[in-house]
């Protein structure tokens, strides 16, 4: 690979004109929406490091504990029966992303995805600390190898790696918990293989993604690039250049020219090294550091800022705008129907599930002229809490039952088999006859706090 500095005019951002690559070293860049990204950033990253240690009901506020398959996610709990209501969180956060892409474009991928918030708030951050500004990192990196050079990269990396590990910790206390976390590290390796094989591989992936591979994940790896042009249109807010303001480029001096000095601070900044100049691009994450480097440069210059802005397409080229469009329309509708199908399973999940299992063996036996069915109830309880359940039998079909206990004590998802045995004079025996049984939480005796199990009753002819 050439070891020439990256030339701003190459035809593809981070590629030479050989095809090699052209790593990306964006200069630094202060400005209003800088701040903001670096407020986003900080909010996310002390969201993500604190939900483990933050419990509400007794439990962390996020805890997938897939061994033991139960989940909790901010006071509700969750079990594996429950896996089908992923279905709406997961549609949920990809029609959200939509709708706010048609809207306001990549504002995910320049404040909130973890990539850019981690990549562009922590270890680019380490790495301008170590290394110093722009000017001196492309520098360095074209001489040859001095003692300069071997001490700040090895310490940038070691960094790097202590990072990559704290972050893989943090991971995977959302499936462990963190107790255990903590209770694992001061152990040996050998008696948690598991975890210590995924925090392992886990940091590795991480220390390679940051320290190396950085924006060609967006640009290579991450479809959603790729889907900007399906999603948006000429009204969705992007990032761009004021064409008619800023043509024809050059000097500031010159009074023929438009108010592109042509510094190519906006390309410089880019953390995926395109020109914004060019027009809208699928490498352009909507970070705005172009943005601000823009307003910078005109600020010095005397002229008004928004050369680069965000606006919609139209509204570079001076066009109207429209805010009602048919996609927004289509979306709404959408999304209507998603919180009305998303309310309706929610509202049918209940704090605790029982249903009635008939025995192996025979389905009844006939004793002393009673047809007799054995059966057992299994109870779960959903809730956060220990509960008491209290079963009562419907004896409006003439069924007799047996119940050895009717009142059950059940810690927070923790479940139970009840045996019971239904018994019901030969004589009186008929087709449909069932057993019905009404399973109620002590205390919350309302629509979810009681649950009316019902099972055939079976006997000679039926």
């Amino acid at each position: 690979m050439s070891s020439k500095l990256p030339v701003v005019g190459e035809h593809a951002s981070s590629l030479r004109s050989d095809g090699s690559r052209n790593y990306v070293h964006p200069a630094d860049v202060h400005g209003r929406f800088t701040r903001l990204r670096y407020i986003f950033f900080a909010a996310l990253i002390a969201i993500y490091v604190v939900l483990p240690f933050v419990k509400i009901g007794g439990h962390p506020a996020v805890f997938m504990d897939i061994v033991n398959r139960r989940f909790y996610l901010f006071g509700s709990v969750f079990n594996a029966q429950d896996f089908w209501l992923m279905f709406f969180l997961l549609s949920g956060v990809g029609l959200s992303l939509l709708i706010v892409t048609a809207i306001k474009g990549r504002l995910w991928c320049g404040y909130a995805c973890p990539q850019t918030v981690f990549l562009e708030g922590v270890f680019r951050r380490v790495e301008r600390w170590i290394e110093g500004p722009r000017a001196q990192r492309l520098r360095r990196n074209a001489a040859g190898v001095t003692f300069d050079k071997v001490w700040r990269k090895t310490l940038k990396h070691a960094i790097y790696i202590v990072l990559a590990l704290l972050l893989s910790h943090v991971f995977i206390s959302y499936f462990v918990s963190l107790p255990s976390v903590v209770d694992m590290v001061q152990r040996s390796p050998a008696e948690h293989p598991t975890a210590f094989t995924w925090v392992i591989v886990m940091s590795g992936i991480l220390w390679f993604n940051f320290a190396w591979f950085r924006e060609q994940l967006c640009l290579i790896i991450c479809p959603y690039g790729r889907l900007q042009s399906a999603m948006t249109d000429r009204d969705t807010m992007v990032i761009g250049y004021d064409f008619n303001r800023g043509e024809p480029r050059g000097k500031a001096s010159d009074p023929s020219n438009g108010d592109c000095i042509d510094c190519k601070r906006c390309v410089v900044v880019c953390p995926t090294g395109i020109d914004i100049r060019n027009g809208l691009q699928m490498e352009c994450i909507g970070c705005a550091a172009c943005v601000d480097a823009c307003d910078e440069i005109m600020e010095k210059v005397g002229r008004d800022k928004g050369l680069v802005r965000y606006d919609s397409l139209n509204g570079l080229e001076g066009k109207a705008k429209h805010l009602g469009r048919p996609r927004l329309f289509f979306y709404g509708g959408i999304a209507t129907l998603w919180l009305i199908g998303a309310a309706f399973a929610f509202a049918q999940s209940s704090q605790f599930e029982t249903n009635v299992l008939r025995l192996e063996g025979a389905p009844f036996s006939v004793i002393d002229g009673q047809v007799r069915n054995a059966v057992r109830v299994h109870l779960i309880n959903k809730t956060s809490e220990r509960q008491t359940f209290v079963v009562t039998p419907e004896t409006e079909s003439g069924i007799e039952y047996i119940i050895p206990q009717t009142r059950i004590e059940l810690d927070s998802l923790g479940s139970t088999y009840l045996p019971i045995l239904a018994q019901l004079p030969a004589e009186q025996m008929k087709r449909g006859i069932k057993i019905r049984l009404s399973i109620s939480m002590e205390g919350n005796e309302g629509r979810k706090g009681t649950r009316l199990v019902e099972a055939p009753f079976v006997g000679p002819g039926s």
